[in-house]
């Protein structure tokens, strides 16, 4: 890898996050058509923690929220007035919802890194949540709002982002679709989204490094992946910002149709041999 492709892929991880689109398929796709293997462990390892520089963009942008949550939850744990602090309630919502990724992820690491690093499930899930979030879109009343939250609304949205760890489906795909499908407004759904992905990505890129720090050094390169790592949280900064501005004017029609258009082509690229699934 040289520096202009690690510039690129970080800009496109970047951009890519937090749109319901899916990183990690549009990740693959780049990797792949830039020649590279995309299920071995350097890249795989590359593409995980590179997604760290999006999470540190979405930590300033939501920063006014975290300086105030993060005192009412530590404050309602040794206190039992603060307790009944919304915001605490709120910080143990985001914990639990936390939890079903951890849990799938650590137990089926292995399929993740391997099996799911095709580009044939890439396109199918691409296709088909694509349905999902049309149908969520079409169906959420959207008259719950983020002081509504509770922990049983983030466990489910929690679980909902277990699906992204299929390349594709979309981490803000879906859970924007399930928090839409629980009633949830769309700008709440998209920072619900954000705060969740915060333990989720800053988890698996930890993850990565402990487990491939070598196969990174003699692979992509430690100074790739920082710069790609830069690269993704200068333009997520940008892309987090343009996005909850978009999100609550307009419904996510536009990335639907972008998601099936995408999905398709692959699916032809793939089928005529122009492009290999790995």
């Amino acid at each position: 890898m040289n520096i202009v492709e690690a510039v690129l892929l970080g800009a496109v991880e970047g951009f890519t996050e937090f749109l319901p689109i899916s990183s990690t398929g549009h990740l693959t796709i780049v990797e792949k058509l830039l020649g590279y293997e995309i299920d071995s462990p350097d890249i795989t390892a590359f593409t995980a923690i590179i997604q760290s520089g999006a999470v540190f963009a979405t930590l300033i942008f939501l920063w006014k929220d975290i300086v105030r949550i993060v005192p009412a939850f530590l404050r309602g744990l040794f206190s039992k007035a603060g307790r009944q602090s919304p915001d605490y309630k709120f910080g143990w919502a985001v914990i639990i919802g936390t939890i079903p990724i951890g849990i799938i992820g650590l137990t089926f690491q292995d399929t993740i890194e391997s099996t799911l690093r095709s580009l044939w499930f890439v396109a199918v899930a691409l296709i088909l949540w694509s349905g999902v979030m049309a149908f969520a879109d079409h169906a959420a009343t959207q008259v719950r709002h983020e002081g509504d939250a509770t922990w049983k609304d983030t466990l489910i949205i929690g679980t909902a982002q277990c699906l992204a760890l299929i390349p594709g489906v979309s981490r803000s795909g879906a859970t924007m679709s399930a928090g839409l499908l629980r009633d949830f407004d769309r700008v709440t759904v998209t920072k619900l989204s954000f705060f969740l992905s915060i333990p989720a990505l800053f988890g698996a890129t930890i993850l990565q490094v402990h487990d491939y720090a070598p196969q990174i050094a003699d692979g992509v390169g430690w100074v790739n992946t920082a710069t790609a790592t830069l690269v993704s949280f200068v333009v997520g900064l940008a892309a987090v910002s343009w996005l909850l501005k978009f999100i609550a004017k307009h419904s996510y029609s536009i990335f639907i149709f972008y998601r099936v258009v995408l999905g398709l082509l692959l699916i032809v690229l793939l089928a005529t041999n122009t492009i290999e699934p790995r």
